[in-house]
């Protein structure tokens, strides 16, 4: 499956399993736009703040023709960031590890669970076990892959960023299949797909313009 480019025919999201809702990829959704929020279960900031912007955006976009699809994926802490936590946060609100601890001390929780519910459906990216060789060619594509401008970087910086890419997959225990395909460099990250089924945004972090965009799209 090649990777996926702005403006272009957007792949479909590879997913093990929808916990929660009728969910279903991009060519289910045609004529609508279509906001996929990537997170993991062990995501403080996840929870805090991306997580209740996207169920912000549901309750007052959805009707306008809005589709918000929550994909948990893993790239790190595979043993909190499962199937079987997705599906405790699905059907009690419980979280776990970090977000626990965090949103704890934070006072963001009702006896260990969420104070809000997400309306949306959830989905667990499909996790395949890590095996393929961690080579140079390896650690050069995945960089090129998320940093295009790699090559003009200084060669400190460079030799720099190898290093620390190859200890990260050689500590991989899995590879996330909709984490790889789109590129994407940590959670919480945003897809947002057109009414076409082209990929128009996809960021990670905080987007400023995220609500702008999704209002522009949904007027197209």
């Amino acid at each position: 499956m090649n990777s996926a480019k702005l403006g272009q025919q957007s792949p479909p999201l590879a997913v093990s399993e929808w916990v929660q809702g009728n969910g279903g990829n991009f060519a289910d959704f045609l004529g609508q736009v279509i906001l996929v929020e990537v997170f993991q279960v062990n995501c403080p900031g996840c929870f805090v703040y991306a997580l209740p912007q996207a169920v912000d955006f549901y309750q007052r976009y959805a009707e306008k023709g809005l589709i918000i699809l929550g994909i948990a994926t893993a790239f790190e802490d595979f043993e909190l960031n499962t199937l079987e936590n997705l599906r405790l946060l699905s059907t009690q609100g419980r979280v776990v590890g970090q977000t626990l601890l965090s949103l704890t001390e934070q006072d963001l929780l009702s006896n260990d669970c969420l104070r809000f519910t997400i309306p949306f459906p959830l989905g667990m990216d499909k996790l395949q076990p890590s095996v393929f060789p961690i080579d140079d060619v390896a650690v050069t594509g995945y960089i090129h892959e998320r940093i295009p401008q790699f090559s003009d970087y200084p060669t400190e910086y460079q030799q720099r960023l190898q290093e620390q890419v190859r200890k990260y997959l050689e500590g991989l225990t899995y590879q996330a299949e909709t984490f790889n395909r789109f590129n994407l460099q940590g959670t919480p990250s945003h897809i947002l797909v057109d009414k076409q089924g082209k990929l128009r945004r996809c960021n990670f972090g905080y987007d400023p313009e995220l609500e702008t965009a999704i209002n522009q799209l949904l007027a197209e």
